[in-house]
């Protein structure tokens, strides 16, 4: 297995709150995930506000693996997991 992390800002889309999350994407060992297009979406990601969920689904839309993403946002801990299935 490969694990990837990666931490990064968003804003709230409903007060503009900056929020901090962790991703983590596994991979199975044979599988690389190349991290310089994963920084490149991150950094697409966080011009733009957007929920927790919705963060969730575009990355599992880009990258394979088990993606587990946390933040902690009003004083609620908030934690998605998606299998990554990127469309072709």
């Amino acid at each position: 297995m490969n694990a990837y992390t990666i931490e990064f800002h968003v804003a709230c889309p409903v007060n503009g709150v900056r929020v901090k999350y962790t991703l983590r994407i596994e991979t199975p060992a044979r599988l690389m995930l190349p991290v310089e297009q994963l920084v490149a979406e991150i950094e697409a990601i966080e011009g733009d506000p957007a929920f927790h969920e919705d963060l969730a689904d575009r990355l599992a839309s880009k990258f394979p693996g088990k993606q587990t993403m946390k933040a902690h946002h009003h004083g609620v801990d908030i934690e998605t997991t998606r299998e990554g299935e990127p469309s072709e």
